[in-house]
């Protein structure tokens, strides 16, 4: 029966450590958009953009 007295602080402590978290987390916007990270891994990667031309460099010590 003495346990009880230990039990009842502890599990009021972790609800309302549970309790502040969840807020926590609803303040700092973290379950505004459930649906774009579940497709994220679905997506392709984004194309890599073509290498620019090379132009022909002058050597201005060669005539032309």
């Amino acid at each position: 029966m003495n346990i009880l007295l230990v039990l009842i602080p502890v599990t009021l402590l972790v609800v309302i450590v549970a309790v502040w978290l969840f807020f926590w987390a609803v303040n700092h916007q973290q379950f505004d958009d459930l649906d774009s990270p579940a497709q994220l891994p679905l997506m392709d990667d984004p194309p890599e953009p073509a290498p620019p031309a090379e132009t022909p460099q002058h050597d201005p010590t060669e005539p032309p």
